[in-house]
C-alpha cells in the first residue's frame, strides 16, 4: 500500500512559502514537487479553507502564508489536510462473529486509537518555525562545508 506524502510535501511547501518573496504560484510550487499545478491547487484548497494560507487570482496571485510559520503546527496542517489516518494497518471484518477476530480487532482498534492520539498530541508540540529552524541550521551546515 503506497503511503500518503501529502503531508510532508505541504510542508516542504509552507517553508518555501516563507522564504519566498511575494506570491509564489501554482507552477512554481509544483515544479518544486515535481507535480502537476492541479495537484498543488488540490492540496493547498484546504490550507486555504483553514486559514493557513491565503490566495490571489490574476497576474501576480498565487499563494501566501496567512499566519507566520512559528503559529502553524503539524496538527493544524494534518487537520487542513482533512486528518488522514496515519497509519496503513487496518482490522479484519471477515467473519464479525468470530471470537478470535473480535478479540484481534478490539486490542488493535485499542492500540492505534492511542497511537495516533500520541502522535497528534505531538504534531500539537511541532511548529513549522521549528521545522524550518532545523532547515536554517542544515543550511548554514552545508554552506560551511562548501568554503
Amino acid at each position: 500500500m503506497p503511503s500518503d506524502s501529502r503531508l510532508s510535501r505541504v510542508l516542504h511547501l509552507l517553508i518555501h512559502l516563507d522564504r519566498h518573496a511575494g506570491a509564489a504560484t501554482s507552477e512554481l510550487l509544483a515544479g518544486m514537487l515535481s507535480t502537476n499545478p492541479v495537484v498543488v491547487r488540490r492540496m493547498m484548497a484546504g490550507l486555504r479553507e483553514a486559514g493557513l494560507v491565503v490566495s490571489e487570482r490574476g497576474h501576480g496571485g498565487g499563494w501566501m502564508l496567512a499566519r507566520s510559520l512559528a503559529e502553524i503546527t503539524l496538527l493544524d496542517v494534518h487537520q487542513a489536510l482533512g486528518a488522514p489516518s496515519p497509519f496503513a494497518i487496518g482490522i479484519a471484518r471477515d467473519d464479525p462473529r468470530c471470537l478470535v477476530e473480535q478479540a484481534v480487532n478490539t486490542r488493535l482498534s485499542d492500540t492505534l486509537r492511542e497511537a495516533e492520539a500520541l502522535l497528534l498530541e505531538r504534531f500539537g508540540a511541532i511548529s513549522l518555525g521549528d521545522l524550518a529552524a532545523d532547515f536554517d541550521c542544515r543550511m548554514a551546515q552545508h554552506r560551511s562545508h562548501l568554503l
